[in-house]
């Protein structure tokens, strides 16, 4: 099977879909590939590196059309790359079918099959062709390069001789996967990041990352991100509302704020209004990775940057991604090449494009004369962490019972603990003589101060507790080494051995604390 990579023509387009490297594994797959020429030349691969890789240059799109069976680009086709299509042939791009119904008609009409690389479900076996992921990691990191770029100030805080620079504050709407990479950047950068996401089970990664989460002071349960593939869902007027009005709130505090809210074939929801942009400080920043789809900001211009009355920088540019040309025309041709590895499963260059298949299906728009857009829900539950069920909130007297009881039931395992050694006491003392009596009641009592003082102890900390500790009470060493010149072999032996484990005990304990605290530091 030939598969061929077109010259992207849109403007400002500098990804290609087919890199030397990805065209080196297709071709161990059995395929040909062909790219169109100068198609890689943006992004830093030239025709000399693909005809070194086994890659035919074809000089025109047309020629390549005729002769390719599968034909891959990024940007959503134009019309007239798609009347060069026919019936046997594959188109594999961005297509975006809910804005492009023309496009998707004339496609039909064709007879051609086209997999939208922006339809692929988000389950976890299409993780590796999921290209809206590959794309937005880039646009989420480049978004905070953009916005350190147009601050104009430090983006963590410095203490300098002619005085203090506080560090810069971050918010990132849209815990995706933009708003992941962005977050990332943000807190290694410095930057007191915040996060906000509709989806209030992500809290929990934002916080991993170092960022804080902001929460809304609202009951409402919030629809699984599961049932739109992922995606965060449609919030109800009521969420909208309070979460317009948290903004508000913390709109004055922010230095940059990032957007990366988008729901699934339908216009950005506006989140950040131009009353927010008035309330900011002169020199903020203000990056829109929804601009494409009428942006979240309601004064952001896609591809544009602008400059409001109050100083505030709106920036909507649409091709962060291709800003990064070769990074991400790397990324891409890698989802394209797992793409067309799961359409050729015996690995014989022949296309089986299963219908059955919930990521060859999902990805479908048009196939066989027929639109098969939309696509069935997929079988397959998505990647989105369930929520957790909410249990009843316990009452203050609830709560008091519980500790009461709590209480009691420890008071009387000591008791019963305590009268258990006075028995085993009384024994021991009646046929032991008094100098051992002394120092058992000091090993008694020293077992009993020890295990109260560790039993409070947060689980957590047990280990480098008794890493430490362990090292500390080596000091039996002491005794040990006396205990070497003994006239005795017996106990010279015993002592030995005493002191070669207790040497193990205290390095030990110290190697033990010094890995763990390196596991916190910063690299």
């Amino acid at each position: 099977m030939k598969i061929g990579a077109l010259k992207e023509i849109s403007t400002g387009e500098q990804r290609v879909a087919l890199t030397p490297e990805s065209a080196i594994q297709l071709q161990k797959l059995g395929h040909e590939c062909v790219v169109q020429k100068g198609a890689g030349s943006a992004a830093g691969f030239s025709d000399a590196q693909y005809k070194a890789a086994g890659v035919k240059v074809a000089a025109t799109a047309a020629a390549l059309t005729k002769a390719c069976d599968v034909i891959v680009k990024v940007r959503p086709p134009t019309e007239a790359e798609i009347k060069r299509l026919s019936p046997e042939k594959t188109l594999i791009s961005f297509f975006y079918p809910g804005a492009n119904e023309d496009l998707m008609e004339l496609a039909k009409s064709k007879g051609a099959s086209v997999i939208a690389m922006d339809m692929v479900p988000r389950i976890s076996r299409a993780q590796k062709m999921d290209a809206l992921s590959s794309m937005a990691n880039i646009a989420g990191y480049r978004a905070v390069i953009e916005a350190g770029n147009n601050f104009g100030r430090f983006f963590t805080g410095q203490v300098t001789a002619a005085g203090k620079v506080p560090p810069a504050k971050v918010l990132v709407v849209g815990a995706g996967v933009a708003g992941l990479a962005a977050i990332g950047t943000s807190t290694s950068l410095g930057a007191i990041t915040y996060a906000f996401d509709v989806r209030p089970e992500v809290a929990e990664q934002v916080e991993s990352m170092g960022a804080e989460f902001v929460f809304l002071d609202f009951s409402e349960e919030q629809a699984d991100g599961a049932a739109t593939g992922g995606y965060a869902a449609v919030s109800s007027p009521e969420f909208a509302a309070a979460q317009l009005a948290k903004f508000r709130e913390i709109a004055p505090d922010m230095d940059i704020v990032i957007t990366t809210a988008l729901i699934p074939n339908r216009e950005a929801p506006e989140l950040w209004t131009a009353d927010m942009v008035a309330s900011m400080k002169p020199g903020s920043v203000i990056i829109d990775l929804a601009a494409e789809k009428g942006g979240n900001c309601k004064l952001t211009v896609m591809d544009e940057r602008i400059v409001t009355d109050n100083g505030v920088i709106i920036i909507g540019y649409t091709d962060f991604p291709s800003r990064m040309a070769a990074q991400a025309s790397t990324l891409y041709a890698n989802n394209i090449r797992h793409m067309v590895s799961d359409l050729t499963p015996e690995k014989d260059g022949v296309i089986v494009h299963d219908m059955e298949d919930d990521v060859i299906r999902g990805a479908t728009i048009a196939h066989a004369g027929e639109i098969t857009f939309p696509p069935p829900p997929p079988k397959i539950q998505a990647i989105a962490a369930k929520p957790k069920e909410k249990l009843p909130e316990k009452t203050a007297e609830e709560k008091r019972a519980e500790e009461v009881q709590a209480f009691k039931k420890q008071t009387q395992n000591q008791v019963a603990l305590l009268a258990i050694g006075g028995a085993l006491l009384f024994l021991v003392g009646s046929y032991a003589p008094a100098s051992f009596m002394q120092h058992f009641i000091v090993f008694v009592l020293s077992v009993f101060v020890g295990f109260q003082v560790i039993w409070n102890v947060s689980h957590s900390l047990h280990t480098p507790l008794m890493a430490v500790t362990n090292a500390i009470s080596s000091i039996i060493i002491l005794g040990a080494v006396l205990q070497v010149g003994s006239t005795s072999f017996l106990v010279t032996v015993l002592a030995a051995i005493a002191v070669f484990f207790a040497g193990i005990n205290i390095f030990g304990g110290f190697l033990v604390t010094r890995r763990m605290l390196a596991m916190f530091q910063k690299s």
